[in-house]
């Protein structure tokens, strides 16, 4: 059984045996606090202030970055790991931060001393790491979340109940160069929030991948082209370049009398119909394309993410077995 399963079935399983306290809050910690990992323990130091979690510490090799979020949220430092678990055996969930080659490394340890993790994508830098990840998790019956952060994105959200048949994607993820991340390419570092996403969309085999990719400022390749088409008869296109002037977050699609446009940025959606349109259709040039703005539920993405996994852990569930709307959350 994998740690983490992220289909569309109905159904929640337990996972683990043994759910967490019910009584609240769980103790949490952050392992990595560059710029990503500062944002978690941004939001785990909000949710203290509800009451569902304690931010026990940070961690960072960085005593000195360390020291500074720590101050930031009153919480206490560590300079590994091992150094955290020895003083703090309490820590009962954690968000892994790190670079993508040290995440197995880092989530193993954290999971063998029965601690729960929420790993930043990309989960692993090859398939037999995340393989090995599955392993100790289920081994050590732990949750392990994924960070597909574009899965909480309201606009993703409120898209999920219009799809039909989806027949063609385009999809362009850009951003400017930053020194960040580059222990993976721009497929990993990128291009893998929406390959997760209209993956869930088209709900369909893939039965071709043509892709080119090329190295621009960095050993590893920084600007790709994709090409999937599916078994269901759908193509999807992606762009994803991290040497861009511009920073893009767009997604698009055409289904049966429908085009939709997501900008993850905004974090709006666009429903342009043929022959009319249900609910707040709003006048268009054409007559006969009525356009329309879906209701989206403003949430940041990073807290929708962060309260999932710390449902699974209080509840000893596998995390969104299937993704929910809105309205459901």
């Amino acid at each position: 059984m994998r740690a983490v399963s992220c289909d569309n079935s109905a159904s929640s399983l337990p996972y683990r045996s043994v759910p967490l306290s019910q009584e609240f809050p769980i103790n949490v910690a952050v392992i990595g606090v560059g710029a990503f990992g500062r944002n978690h323990a941004r939001v785990y130091r909000q949710l203290q202030d509800a009451g569902s979690v304690r931010l026990v510490g940070v961690v960072d090799p960085d005593t000195s970055r360390a020291d500074a979020v720590a101050r930031e949220f009153d919480c206490k430092s560590f300079g590994s790991v091992e150094q955290m678990l020895t003083t703090h055996s309490e820590v009962q969930a954690a968000s892994v931060a790190v670079p993508t080659v040290l995440h197995l490394e880092v989530a193993r340890s954290l999971m063998e001393a029965g601690v729960d993790v929420l790993i930043e994508k990309p989960l692993a830098a090859t398939l037999a790491e995340a393989d090995e990840l599955l392993r100790v998790a289920s081994t050590h019956k732990r949750i392990a979340q994924v960070g597909h952060l574009e899965r909480f994105n309201p606009a993703v959200r409120a898209t999920l109940p219009l799809i039909n048949r989806p027949m063609f994607f385009e999809v362009h993820r850009l951003s400017v160069f930053s020194p960040r991340a580059l222990d993976v390419d721009v497929v990993l570092d990128l291009m893998i929030h929406d390959l997760d996403v209209v993956l869930t969309f088209v709900k369909s085999e893939v039965k071709e991948i043509r892709a080119v990719g090329l190295p621009i400022l960095s050993g590893k390749v920084d600007i790709a082209n994709v090409r999937l088409e599916f078994a269901s008869g759908c193509v999807a296109n992606f762009t994803a370049s991290r040497v861009s002037t511009e920073r893009v977050r767009k997604l698009r699609f055409f289904q049966m009398g429908q085009y939709i446009s997501i900008d993850y940025g905004r974090q709006d959606v666009l429903v342009f119909s043929v022959g009319g349109a249900a609910g707040n259709a709003q006048p268009s040039a054409n007559p006969q394309i009525a356009m329309s703005k879906p209701a989206v539920a403003a949430e940041e993405p990073l807290l929708a993410e962060i309260k999932a996994f710390l449902q699974a852990c209080a509840t000893a569930r596998v995390p969104w077995l299937r993704w929910k709307t809105a309205a459901e959350l």
